[in-house]
Protein backbone atom coordinates (compact mmCIF):
# COMPACT_ATOMS: atom_id res chain seq x y z
CA UNK A 1 0.00 0.00 0.00
CA UNK A 2 1.14 3.48 -0.73
CA UNK A 3 1.12 6.36 1.73
CA UNK A 4 -1.90 7.87 -0.01
CA UNK A 5 -3.89 4.65 0.34
CA UNK A 6 -2.91 4.37 4.00
CA UNK A 7 -4.03 7.94 4.67
CA UNK A 8 -7.32 7.40 2.80
CA UNK A 9 -7.96 4.17 4.67
CA UNK A 10 -7.22 5.76 8.05
CA UNK A 11 -9.57 8.67 7.22
CA UNK A 12 -12.32 6.24 6.26
CA UNK A 13 -11.81 4.24 9.47
CA UNK A 14 -11.86 7.44 11.55
CA UNK A 15 -15.14 8.56 9.94
CA UNK A 16 -16.58 5.09 10.44
CA UNK A 17 -15.62 5.10 14.13
CA UNK A 18 -17.15 8.56 14.60
CA UNK A 19 -20.33 7.44 12.85
CA UNK A 20 -20.59 4.33 15.04
CA UNK A 21 -20.06 6.38 18.19
CA UNK A 22 -22.78 8.83 17.14
CA UNK A 23 -25.19 5.96 16.49
CA UNK A 24 -24.38 4.45 19.89
CA UNK A 25 -25.02 7.80 21.55
CA UNK A 26 -28.34 8.28 19.76
CA UNK A 27 -29.66 4.73 20.05
CA UNK A 28 -28.41 3.90 23.54
CA UNK A 29 -28.90 6.99 25.75
CA UNK A 30 -27.46 7.02 29.27
CA UNK A 31 -29.58 5.18 31.84
CA UNK A 32 -30.02 8.18 34.14
CA UNK A 33 -31.36 10.46 31.40
CA UNK A 34 -34.93 11.63 32.00
CA UNK A 35 -36.78 11.10 28.75
CA UNK A 36 -39.57 13.55 29.40
CA UNK A 37 -42.07 10.73 29.07
CA UNK A 38 -44.13 9.43 31.93
CA UNK A 39 -41.79 7.23 33.94
CA UNK A 40 -43.90 4.58 35.60
CA UNK A 41 -42.45 1.73 37.63
CA UNK A 42 -41.78 -0.62 34.72
CA UNK A 43 -40.37 1.93 32.31
CA UNK A 44 -38.28 3.83 34.84
CA UNK A 45 -34.73 2.94 35.85
CA UNK A 46 -33.84 1.33 32.53
CA UNK A 47 -36.83 -1.02 32.39
CA UNK A 48 -38.72 -2.06 29.30
CA UNK A 49 -39.72 -0.19 27.15
CA UNK A 50 -36.98 2.42 27.10
CA UNK A 51 -38.04 4.35 24.01
CA UNK A 52 -40.45 7.22 24.52
CA UNK A 53 -42.62 6.09 21.62
CA UNK A 54 -43.07 2.59 23.03
CA UNK A 55 -43.74 4.01 26.50
CA UNK A 56 -46.48 6.18 25.02
CA UNK A 57 -47.98 3.33 23.01
CA UNK A 58 -48.07 0.96 25.99
CA UNK A 59 -49.62 3.52 28.33
CA UNK A 60 -53.38 3.68 28.82
CA UNK A 61 -53.77 6.66 26.49
CA UNK A 62 -51.64 5.02 23.82
CA UNK A 63 -53.64 1.80 23.86
CA UNK A 64 -56.87 3.81 23.63
CA UNK A 65 -55.49 5.76 20.68
CA UNK A 66 -54.35 2.61 18.90
CA UNK A 67 -57.75 1.02 19.53
CA UNK A 68 -59.54 4.05 18.05
CA UNK A 69 -57.27 4.00 14.98
CA UNK A 70 -57.82 0.25 14.52
CA UNK A 71 -61.59 0.63 14.86
CA UNK A 72 -61.61 3.53 12.38
CA UNK A 73 -59.56 1.51 9.90
CA UNK A 74 -61.84 -1.47 10.35
CA UNK A 75 -64.93 0.64 9.68
CA UNK A 76 -63.50 2.75 6.84
CA UNK A 77 -61.39 0.18 4.99
CA UNK A 78 -62.28 -3.40 6.02
CA UNK A 79 -60.33 -4.98 3.14
CA UNK A 80 -57.15 -3.14 4.13
CA UNK A 81 -57.73 -4.04 7.77
CA UNK A 82 -58.04 -7.71 6.79
CA UNK A 83 -54.81 -7.55 4.78
CA UNK A 84 -53.01 -5.99 7.73
CA UNK A 85 -54.55 -8.54 10.08
CA UNK A 86 -53.08 -11.36 8.02
CA UNK A 87 -49.61 -9.88 8.53
CA UNK A 88 -49.91 -9.65 12.30
CA UNK A 89 -48.57 -12.51 14.42
CA UNK A 90 -51.85 -12.76 16.32
CA UNK A 91 -53.28 -15.96 17.75
CA UNK A 92 -55.64 -18.03 15.62
CA UNK A 93 -58.58 -17.35 17.92
CA UNK A 94 -58.19 -13.57 17.74
CA UNK A 95 -57.84 -13.72 13.96
CA UNK A 96 -60.97 -15.85 13.68
CA UNK A 97 -63.02 -13.52 15.87
CA UNK A 98 -61.91 -10.44 13.97
CA UNK A 99 -62.51 -12.07 10.59
CA UNK A 100 -66.03 -13.03 11.65
CA UNK A 101 -66.73 -9.52 12.93
CA UNK A 102 -65.53 -7.98 9.66
CA UNK A 103 -67.56 -10.50 7.67
CA UNK A 104 -70.69 -9.63 9.63
CA UNK A 105 -70.02 -5.91 9.13
CA UNK A 106 -69.62 -6.45 5.38
CA UNK A 107 -72.81 -8.51 5.21
CA UNK A 108 -74.73 -5.87 7.17
CA UNK A 109 -73.27 -3.06 5.04
CA UNK A 110 -74.10 -4.95 1.85
CA UNK A 111 -77.72 -5.45 2.91
CA UNK A 112 -78.06 -1.75 3.87
CA UNK A 113 -77.02 -0.53 0.42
Amino acid sequence: MTDREDVAQSEILARLAASREELRRVLDPPRGEAGGAAQDGAAGAGGFPRSRIMQMLTSGRGIGTLSAVAAGLLIARPALALRLLRMLPASAVAKTLLLRAVGMMRARRGSDE
